[in-house]
């Protein structure tokens, strides 16, 4: 392989995520094809090999050393999956080894220590649970083991003595083959099948390329060379993405407690500087997690004194509710708690005001009990599967009746809120805006309806304020209570959470920045979807143009 020519222009692909990795499989598909060493005429054949490991296997089946296997006889060239050198043959894949079976069970989790003299071998990594000091459960290697997971697919090459620490290991001795070839040839065993207990009996069923004795080793070592290679090609991106990481989080970590001198310049650094330094979508994830901060902090849009106070807007509000009590469209509740000057979070602008939840919006609605079945009549209802990311999606089949005595007073309209009581713990309080026309919807009882004054808020800045990092840290996750396996954060909790009004030209003012950004962060998480595809596009090209060449020089040679 011409590793300057791709070291030369690896760093228009390196940036990839799985590069590396590609590379690596790449490397070895090469190897078993016969691509990557070159082949020697003077080489022993392949089936000369088969014949000595029929005859090896035979007489250690005779003397009962190994169990008996039924017999290969290389009489015809097997079609594998692609052509291979002529002096290399098809075999099964089990067939240059004998699975080793001098081990009574698995070590038990109490005779597993810290330190020891055997490491304890699965189907992970080596050694997994630590270390065995039982002389009797020990597998004594004096050439090299494969260890196969039938549980996980894992293919380890083990050349020390060990203990074996999992049901489902399988472990196989080569016999008349070069152990690291046969490690990597299995390796690329394209078993795909999913299952427990299944992968042992699909490798049985599988064939690998065996080539000459001598190329088993030429082709080790050039593996081992692009190996190398790999691991200084990954090592280099290392260090790149951790600078990356470090200045990101720098950036991130400034916008997130900003100081009031330097945060307009703050900003602007980071907003100019992100494109480069977002590889990655967990760094997207991130950014879009500090707009909403930033957001729900008053540091995105700015404030102007001519605004009406947005203490003005819960009067209004109120005024609003009381109208709809007056004419027998809600219930009168007892009014909420002052908000005590202790529990406020953080100061805000003079414009601003902290108001609880439930004083921001008219009413607050459990969802319907009503038990929803799959049905193409009906009205759809939404469930807490339909709140993604901020947003209340369609896509439901299950509906209730259209005559049922729960609607109309529960079918959702346009800009109302729904807020997910009952969940995991980790989704547990996600809101979402639903954004669809006035069709027929309604929504399950574990979720709660909020609905906002279309006159005196926007309702989508409450959404977000609903959906910022800091709200759920600081009025959601204290108030979790678990109940079979489930978190709940009831209605009445909802109703005294904490959020940060602003007068309402500046809700819309920040819901147009966020709009914005929001915008910037999909173009960016769609930049990095492209790249993605040309870095792989331009990756295969790179590899076949700098392998493939190399190949048939050494062929011609």
């Amino acid at each position: 392989m011409n590793a300057e020519r791709l070291l030369a222009h690896y760093a228009e692909i390196a940036e990839g995520p799985d590069a590396v990795a590609q590379l690596r499989m790449f490397v070895r598909d090469l190897a078993v094809r016969g691509k990557l060493a070159a082949q020697d005429p003077s080489d022993e054949p392949a089936f000369e090999l088969v014949k000595r490991i029929s005859t090896e296997k035979a007489r250690l089946e005779r003397n009962g050393s190994v169990r008996r296997q039924e017999p290969f006889k290389a009489s015809a060239r097997i079609d594998g999956p692609f052509e291979i050198p002529k002096t290399w043959e098809w075999v099964p894949a089990i067939f240059p080894a004998h699975s080793v079976s001098d081990y009574e069970s698995k070590v038990q989790t109490k005779d597993v220590l810290s330190e020891g003299k055997y490491p304890v071998v699965d189907q992970g990594k080596i050694p997994v649970r630590g270390y065995c000091n039982d002389d009797e459960r020990v597998i004594r290697v004096s050439d090299a083991i494969i260890v196969f997971g039938d549980h996980t697919r894992e293919v380890k090459f083990v050349d020390f003595d060990f203990v074996v620490g999992a049901d489902g290991v399988k472990l196989l001795r080569p016999i008349g083959i070069f152990a690291r070839y046969y490690h990597l040839a299995l390796q690329w065993v394209p078993i795909d099948a999913r299952g427990y207990g299944r992968h042992y009996k699909l490798l049985r069923a599988a064939f690998i390329p065996l080539p000459p004795t001598e190329e088993q080793h030429r082709i080790v070592a050039k593996v081992d060379e692009l190996m190398t290679l790999c691991d200084e090609l990954e090592a280099a991106r290392a260090i790149r993405e951790a600078a990356r990481d470090r200045l990101a989080t720098a950036s991130f970590t400034r916008l997130n407690a900003p100081a009031p001198e330097t945060f307009q310049s703050d900003a602007r650094f980071a907003l100019d500087t992100l494109p480069a330094l977002t590889t990655r979508p967990d760094q997207i994830k991130l950014l879009r997690r500090t707009i909403l901060n930033l957001a729900w902090r008053a540091k995105l849009a700015p404030q102007d004194v001519n605004d009406e106070p947005a203490s003005m807007l819960l009067v209004r509000i109120a005024a609003e509710r009381g109208d709809l009590v007056s004419n027998g469209h809600l219930r009168r509740e007892r009014p909420l708690d002052p908000i005590p000057a202790s529990q406020v979070p953080f100061d805000i602008p003079p414009t601003w005001c902290w108001a609880r939840v439930g004083d921001t919006v008219l009413f607050t609605q459990y969802g319907t009990s009503e038990k929803a079945s799959a049905s193409q009549d009906g009205v759809p209802v939404l469930t807490m599967g339909n709140i993604q990311e901020g947003r209340v999606t369609w896509g439901n089949e299950k509906r209730i009746p259209e005559n049922s005595q729960e609607l109309p007073a529960l079918l959702l309209r346009k800009l109302d809120l729904l807020y997910n009581r009952t969940n995991s713990a980790e989704l547990v309080g996600k809101t979402g805006i639903y954004l669809g026309d006035d069709s027929p919807r309604t929504f399950a009882s574990y979720l709660i309806r909020l609905r906002p004054s279309l006159a005196w808020t926007d309702p989508r800045y409450l959404n977000i304020a609903m959906n910022t990092p800091e709200f759920r840290d600081t009025q959601i996750i204290p108030l979790i209570k678990k109940q079979t396996g489930q978190a709940n954060v009831n209605g009445t909790a909802l109703k005294n959470m904490l959020i940060p009004l602003p007068p309402l030209a500046e809700q819309y003012r920040i819901v147009t920045k966020v709009d914005q950004l929001m915008t910037f962060c999909d173009e960016l998480e769609a930049s990095l979807k492209t790249a993605d595809a040309t870095r792989k596009r331009l990756l295969e090209a790179l590899l076949a143009e700098a392998l493939a060449p190399a190949t048939r020089d050494l062929e011609a040679a």
